[in-house]
């Protein structure tokens, strides 16, 4: 046996090794075919699959959120147009607001001092009535009391008129 072995060398292979090695090969490639590579190959493509799914729903993901930032943006446009514009109400309904306090607060203004006038013309017309007749009632005490005290001379007249009427000044 040491002599088999020593005459085997693998660089030179016999017909008969190159033959059952064949056989053996492809008997060997065709199970592993079978068993192995049909199942790795399923899994490939099912994982390429998947893969392409997975893409897929980033390249939509990524158009949606192209989408949807589009669509915040034209919101947010719109949101701020419709605050300034609600500022802008606000303003003008604050500014309509003080004006019409502001003519108000002039009519009311105009309207106490006219009732101010009235009742001063008022006053001043009584005042005046009262004056008159506190007058027409001292001339009238005056005509009484000449009246009453006969009189011989009319520097004695004069001088009783005067006197009286320095007393009714004094009062």
């Amino acid at each position: 046996m040491l002599i088999i072995l020593l005459d085997f060398t693998p660089i030179r292979p016999d017909a008969g090794l190159i033959f059952w090695s064949t056989i053996f090969f492809c008997l060997f490639w065709f199970l592993i075919g079978k068993t192995a590579f049909g199942p790795i190959k399923d899994a490939l493509k099912t994982r390429e699959g998947s893969i392409k799914d997975a893409l897929d729903e980033a390249r939509k993901a990524r158009e949606e959120m192209a989408k949807m930032k589009a669509e915040n943006e034209s919101l947010l446009a719109q949101a701020r147009e419709e605050r300034a514009m609600i500022l802008k109400e606000a303003k003008e309904t604050k500014n309509s607001i003080i004006g019409e306090a502001k003519d108000t607060a002039k009519l009311e203004a105009q309207k106490i001092v006219g009732n101010a006038k009235l009742e001063i013309d008022n006053q001043k017309n009584a005042a005046i009535i009262e004056v008159k007749n506190k007058v027409g009632m001292m001339a009238i005490e005056i005509a009484e009391k000449v009246m009453k005290r006969e009189l011989k001379s009319n520097s004695e007249h004069e001088s009783y008129v005067n006197d009286l009427v320095k007393e009714i000044e004094l009062n």
